[in-house]
């Protein structure tokens, strides 16, 4: 019935509240900033959500998320982008694996993975596609599903699109090389990832953490972790 598998990262592969985490993130950011010295680190979450917004918003083929984040995270910001860049290599590479404690394992997560591998099917890590793949592939280390040979990670280094605009599932569709109809979207927020079947694909909501913000958008299979791993087992 389907040739690929699409798993949302936050709240559905990994046990993680993002409403609490990102304001521990930002922390962490604007800590590293003030220790290297930079006077302007107040400045920074502000910026980041900032640039943040405008790459979601984005629906320009032509950019990778990453090029319209920097375009607008650099303009106007007093520190050129070769000074600056490093600071964030460094705190992905240092900081960003200290937030691991805001976050847990959900117990069936790598069986279930290894399950979906064992069937031939294409897997697709198919999270909003606004951190960099360092970010991205630590998130998957702590969920216990890191070593996997997915192939596909939507991070913003490889992404013209973010959730939920339909271009975003078009391109991971188009990059796989399968139809949408032949996709299983697997996901706990109903904006973000139950537009995947405006296009075609099939959608599983995970109602563990689930996230509803009051869109009108309906899955085609929707329970907890125990029915998402039957469902996985009958594929």
């Amino acid at each position: 019935m389907f040739k690929a598998v699409l798993f949302d990262l936050d709240g559905t592969l990994l046990d993680i509240d993002m409403e609490y985490f990102i304001p521990q993130y930002f922390r962490k950011m604007v800590i590293m900033a003030r220790d290297a010295g930079y006077s302007i680190a107040d400045q920074l979450v502000e910026k980041v959500w900032q640039a943040t917004d405008v790459m979601i918003a984005n629906r320009d083929a032509r950019l990778l998320n990453e090029e319209v984040f920097a375009e607008h995270f650099y303009r106007n910001w007093p520190i050129p982008r070769e000074e600056f860049e490093p600071f964030f290599e460094r705190f992905y590479a240092e900081g960003f694996p200290q937030l691991q404690i805001h976050s847990r394992p959900f117990a069936g997560i790598p069986e279930m993975m290894q399950q979906v591998f064992d069937r031939g099917l294409k897997v697709v890590v198919a999270t909003n596609a606004v951190f960099p793949m360092i970010a991205l592939q630590q998130r998957l280390d702590w969920a216990g599903v890191g070593h996997f040979d997915y192939e596909l990670i939507t991070s913003y280094e490889v992404m013209h699109f973010c959730k939920p605009h339909p271009e975003y599932y078009q391109e991971i569709a188009a990059t796989i090389g399968v139809k949408p109809e032949e996709c299983l979207m697997v996901g706990n927020d109903i904006g973000e990832d139950l537009p995947a079947g405006t296009i075609g694909m099939k959608t599983f909501l995970v109602e563990n953490m689930l996230i509803d913000k009051g869109q009108d958008l309906t899955p085609d299979w929707r329970g907890c972790l125990p029915d998402l791993y039957e469902f996985i087992g009958r594929l």
